[in-house]
């Protein structure tokens, strides 16, 4: 676990963001495929995995950011609401 945790410390800021993206996008993959016109057991089978994955980037990208990064979104984010206003 020490190993894992070592080389996800090594990755980018900007890796860290782009694993997030692919979280938001799996997160919607998941849930927008019920939509489809397939049989409840292949939705399932399809929510697990996309769902699974979303999961898996979301905490892979927190732990790429680390604190200093997760400060550093959010001060973004509020920058593009002053920017709305």
């Amino acid at each position: 676990m020490n190993k894992l945790k070592l080389w996800l410390s090594k990755l980018s800021f900007h890796t860290g963001v782009i694993f997030l993206s692919i979280c938001v996008i799996c997160y919607i993959i998941s849930f927008a495929q019920m939509l489809l016109p397939i049989s409840a057991t292949v939705k399932g089978v399809l929510w697990f995995i996309f769902f699974g994955l979303a999961k898996t980037f979301q905490y892979g990208g927190l732990a790429v950011l680390g604190i200093d990064g997760i400060k550093r979104v959010k001060m973004w984010w509020n920058n593009i609401k002053l920017r709305k206003k």
